[in-house]
């Protein structure tokens, strides 16, 4: 049975339900200068993102990064893009799929899982809509970022509140928050791991990469160096790894500023002259591959040490659609699932 609402002018399904969020950063609609331009336009204007002050930020922006940035970022989407689009749309919309499946099978009341991009489409608001449409009376919003940081998390918490703020009837809300340390989520990166070395042989190093962030916003309060530092640990004692065997680094920076030391193209370099000869490096703060992971650092990257002097270099993947990394996620939202 449907009933018909007035506040969205729609049919909804009258059977109450439960809803879940699963929201990642984002992705461009196609692998073009224009497309790039619109979503890093969205992207770069956040001031979760970028804490400059709008005056100088903003002409900056769009007198200048906008003019020359897209049609770089545009050559490097084409090299990894996909018929289903952008590997991280592609890999989500799995994701989306695995864990309703999951949910509908562990679980005794109605569930509706949606995806949501804080940046491109489709956006925290189609998929807020989504669950409304759906009449979920309680919603519980996963991003899924690992590790916290104001401008990940925290932005996705804005654009929730944002896409909610003129419904007349909101539901309950759940924020989950960042899930570094659960065991579930360590094992899994563990396990990733050791099936790659079965498979191809461990490597003199492991390096644990991690998306970069600038020195400053650490400097503020933001906690997500900690976080990384703790997750990497964790996992390398998982793997009974020496100190020597292993070392955290901060990928992907952008502008002239000092970000996260040390730096995961850098580190690499150093260890290819230095006589380091195989690496292996993994990407624990992505839940799933994306241009950072399989461009960046499954090519470029790659690239470097193998021209510094390095012999083998392996990317390990994201945990993706792992049964393992699944499961952890539908045991994180489950929790705030009446009778799951």
């Amino acid at each position: 049975m449907v009933r018909y609402d007035k506040e969205t002018a729609r049919t909804i399904d009258t059977q109450p339900c439960t809803g879940i969020l699963l929201a990642n950063l984002g992705t461009p609609d196609a692998p073009t200068p224009k497309a790039l331009r619109r979503y890093l336009a969205e992207f770069l204007s956040d001031p979760r993102v970028i804490e400059k002050p709008r005056w100088f930020w903003l002409p900056v922006l769009y007198g200048v990064i906008l003019n020359i940035r897209p049609r770089k970022a545009a050559k490097n989407y084409a090299s990894v893009w996909t018929d289903a689009g952008s590997p991280l749309l592609k890999i989500s919309r799995q994701q989306e799929a695995e864990l309703q499946k999951i949910l509908e099978v562990q679980c005794n009341t109605p569930v509706k899982v949606a995806l949501a991009m804080r940046y491109g489409n489709p956006s925290v608001r189609t998929g807020m809509e989504t669950l409304r449409r759906a009449n979920a009376q309680r919603i519980v919003v996963l991003p899924l970022y690992p590790q916290y940081s104001a401008t990940t998390t925290a932005s996705t918490y804005d654009a929730v509140f944002d896409a909610v703020k003129t419904w007349r009837n909101t539901p309950e809300i759940h924020l989950l928050g960042a899930y570094y340390t659960e065991q579930a989520y360590i094992d899994a990166l563990a396990a990733s791991v050791r099936e790659h070395w079965q498979s191809h042989g461990q490597a003199e190093r492991l390096l644990f990469s991690f998306h970069g962030l600038p020195k400053t916003y650490i400097e503020a309060g933001d906690p997500y160096r900690s976080q990384c530092e703790c997750t990497a640990q964790q996992v390398a004692a998982a793997l009974s790894l020496q100190p020597e065997q292993w070392l955290t680094a901060f990928q992907s920076r952008f502008g002239p500023e000092e970000w996260l030391k040390p730096y995961t193209d850098h580190t690499l370099e150093e260890w290819g002259k230095q006589g380091v000869r195989s690496v292996d490096v993994i990407s624990p703060g992505f839940s799933a591959d994306c241009l950072e992971t399989l461009e960046e650092m499954a090519i470029e990257n790659r690239e470097l040490f193998l021209e510094a002097g390095g012999e083998r270099y392996h990317y390990i993947p994201c945990l993706n659609t792992r049964d393992d990394h699944m499961q952890m996620l539908a045991n994180l939202v489950k929790k705030y699932i009446p009778g799951a």
